[in-house]
């Protein structure tokens, strides 16, 4: 591509210019940062641990909102926060790529997510008899799925827009995170046509949607005649959270893609209050309006300090569980604000490697920790299929980023005179896309399985987590198909990719033998933490899957290990073992250390 053989990295120029400036934007947007996801968690842990709520369609779209809106923020202030400490903030041609793609999935998701509410607030107001036999359980899946792919779809294309610009320079961005508008301007090219179908793509589909929300609310309104005025103020107070939310999240849209191309000058103040303030005031929106979600919250936090708790465990797992997402935030960091490092596949795999890790804990440990304060540990059964298909999700993607970067070690150390040109940034950015789509297409036969499946009852899950296994022996009915499929799904990936990761290693050992003693020595020494992290995680799925399908008591302590421990880990073995990540989380405790000491 032309552009990847000019620009490997742009510099962002941020808020300001102004050290004092930067310092105080530092502390605000770190306490709106830790606020709009501690906002946010809350939301998510009220419904999930409040039958009542989770039960109610309009509350399970909440939920997924709020973990929108904590994955949006996190796409954009993190970056813009660590910024601030440097006076040249640059960012790579693929970090810059991968901002552009989950700022707008994230943000394409959240488009669907809140007009299924809308739509929610329709039946319920215009349709009540027929309410539950229309919002069913299957409707609300489908729902969030459509959501998912449309997200994903739209970013995809915004990206395959990009890909396609040649930028040749200058690499300045006026802006604090890479967004299609000030990329355009940079481009080495007329960019008329791009803008027309970026347009298209992200305008029309927010003018149109927001249209749409404003016809639905009023038809409520206009059903609404025939009611009383009590019956009127009680239907409305349903949708007063939902309207403001609405108006929060499409007017900065609107305001940047319903003007002339030609004006951006105010688009980053626009994108400040949509990317960073929205997600922190949708949660103050739902529990300062709702009163059913601060009575829930009031009980839940009565819960937590009465209820007398397995205080051991409880301690243990939130202390493995900070010390994973901060073990796995620094390796990220110290990789992606080292242009040294990330310009290398192996550590460009690594970032998402950690990225991964970070995520598998969360899908597993919080709700595990959480689940300490009750006797009777509930999870719906929405929940339960979220977590089955996220963690699918989650490890069938580390699998194949695991794979790929056996690969890269093999070209590196078998072919050396032809790595950089095999090796290069668009098969790297290409391999992670297919990791990424292979772990969708595993974790969405996998929920295909299950929901195939009656359950009559029992419905106690002898294990932490929602999981195939236990699922399957409370299935009314012969599952001896389903295993035999799940084997097909699951355990033949884990065992078919751990044996080409061996026989990956054992070509190499085999190339090594004409190099001197040094030479194997200085080759092997960059596999090592690989291979400890491929052992660390495929000996537990192997432990699991291949086995009989009967003797099911050791896989809740196997599972531990797997989920909850080996994210923990793998961030260890990559710095204690690597002189490289060393160096490089040195150098930037000791710039935070100076930078400390100037202010």
């Amino acid at each position: 591509m032309q552009n990847q053989s000019f620009v490997t990295e742009f510099i962002l120029l941020g808020l300001s210019q102004n050290p004092k400036v930067e310092k105080i934007l530092f502390v605000v947007f770190l306490l709106v940062y830790i606020a709009t996801l501690g906002g946010n968690m809350i939301i998510v842990v009220t419904i999930i641990f409040s039958p009542d709520l989770l039960g109610s369609p309009m509350y399970f779209f909440l939920a997924f909102l709020s973990l929108l809106d904590a994955c949006t923020s996190t796409t954009v202030t993190p970056k813009m926060i660590v910024d601030l400490f440097y006076k040249r903030k640059t960012i790579s041609f693929e970090c810059c790529m991968t901002q552009l793609f989950t700022s707008h999935f994230f943000a394409g998701v959240e488009v669907i997510v809140l007009t299924a509410m809308a739509y929610d607030r329709y039946v319920a107001i215009c349709k009540p008899l027929h309410y539950s036999s229309i919002m069913t359980r299957r409707l609300c899946g489908t729902l969030i799925g459509v959501a998912w792919t449309g997200g994903f779809l739209h970013s995809i294309t915004q990206v395959i827009f990009t890909l396609q610009l040649p930028f040749c320079g200058p690499n300045f961005i006026d802006h604090f995170i890479c967004d299609l508008f000030p990329l355009l301007q940079l481009a080495c090219t007329d960019t008329h046509i791009f803008v027309i179908l970026v347009f298209a793509n992200s305008g029309s589909f927010c003018i149109i949607i927001f249209s749409l929300l404003i016809v639905s609310y009023g038809v409520i309104l206009f059903s609404l005649r025939g009611h009383s005025s009590e019956g009127r103020s009680k239907a409305l107070s349903t949708c007063g959270s939902h309207i403001t939310v609405v108006i929060l999240f499409f007017v900065p849209c609107i305001l940047i893609y319903a003007r002339p191309s030609s004006a951006f000058s105010f688009e980053k103040n626009t994108l400040i209050f949509a990317s960073v303030l929205t997600p922190l005031l949708n949660p103050m929106v739902y529990t300062f309006r709702n009163k059913e979600m601060k009575n829930s919250f009031r009980k839940i936090y009565r819960r937590l300090t009465n209820t007398k708790v397995e205080k051991i465990l409880f301690v243990v797992f939130l202390l493995v569980y900070l010390a994973t997402i901060g073990g796995n935030t620094i390796t990220a960091a110290a990789i992606i604000y080292s242009p040294a490092l990330l310009g290398a596949p192996m550590y460009f795999f690594l970032v998402f490697l950690s990225l991964l890790d970070a995520c598998t804990s969360t899908v597993v440990t919080p709700m595990m920790i959480v689940g300490f304060f009750y006797e009777r540990k509930t999870i719906s059964f929405e929940g339960c299929i979220v977590q089955l298909f996220a963690i699918h999700f989650f490890t069938a993607v580390e699998v194949i980023i695991l794979s790929v970067m056996a690969y890269d070690r093999y070209v590196a150390i078998c072919k050396p005179l032809h790595y950089s040109s095999i090796m290069n940034r668009r098969l790297c950015v290409l391999l992670v896309g297919v990791a990424w789509i292979g772990g969708f297409l595993h974790s969405i036969i996998q929920i295909i399985f299950t929901l195939k499946l009656p359950f009559c009852g029992p419905n106690i899950i002898d294990h932490y987590m929602c999981d195939l296994f236990p699922l399957l022996k409370l299935a009314c009915t012969d599952t001896h198909i389903f295993v035999i499929l799940v084997f097909a799904n699951s355990g033949s990936i884990c065992i078919i990719i751990f044996s080409l990761l061996l026989v990956s290693y054992g070509v190499i050992l085999f190339s090594l033998r004409a190099h001197s003693s040094e030479g194997r020595r200085k080759a092997l020494s960059t596999c090592g933490s690989h291979i400890i992290v491929v052992v660390l995680f495929f000996v537990p799925c192997i432990l699991i899957y291949a086995r009989p399908s009967s003797p099911f008591s050791f896989e809740k302590n196997t599972l531990i290990f797997a989920n909850v421990l080996t994210p923990l880990l793998n961030p260890m073995v990559y710095t204690f073992r690597n002189k490289e990540m060393k160096n490089s989380i040195s150098k930037i405790w000791k710039r935070l250390i100076v930078v400390s000491d100037k202010y």
